[in-house]
Formats: C-alpha cells, structure tokens, sequence
C-alpha cells in the first residue's frame, strides 16, 4: 500500500473521531471527497424526492464528477486533518 492510501485510511478512521459535528455542508464534502477517491465518479440513479439526505449525498459526490482519484483523497485528507486541528 502507498503512503498516500495510508494516509487516506487513517484519516476515514479520524474522520469519525473528530471532537465536533462538523455542520451540513462539510459532512457532505467529506462524503463526497470520500466516494470521489474510492469510487471514482457517482453511478447508479439519484435518489427520489423524498430521500431528501440521499439526494443530497448523491448530488455532492456528483459535483465531484472528473476529479482525479489521487486528488480527491489528498483534499480529504487535508480536510480531515484541518478539521481534527479545529477540534483539538
């Protein structure tokens, strides 16, 4: 494994440790960011109408559509890791 995987796997194990919620719209970048470098680009159907938190999840990941992998896991990373020096 990469030092890059390395370091993305341990901040997915960080991300649930942090002090603070983090609010809406940063949950959602980071479930996004999260899917881009794992998964790559959204697939499968958006969610319907009244799976309001789906939708929202399956149109973050969406925005991400064409970031490269490498890339989406150093932003999640520096995201994690900016939120985990807020809340220390």
């Amino acid at each position: 494994m990469d030092d890059l995987e390395q370091q993305f796997k341990e901040a997915a194990a960080n991300s649930k440790k942090l002090d603070e919620r983090p609010d809406d719209e940063t949950l959602l970048k980071i479930y996004a960011l999260y899917k881009q470098a794992s998964d790559g680009d959204v697939s499968g159907e958006r969610p319907g109408f009244f799976d309001f938190v789906g939708a929202a999840k399956y149109d973050a990941w969406a925005g991400l559509r064409g970031k490269d992998r490498v890339e989406a896991m150093r932003e999640y990373i520096d995201l994690i890791g900016r939120l985990r020096g807020q809340a220390g």
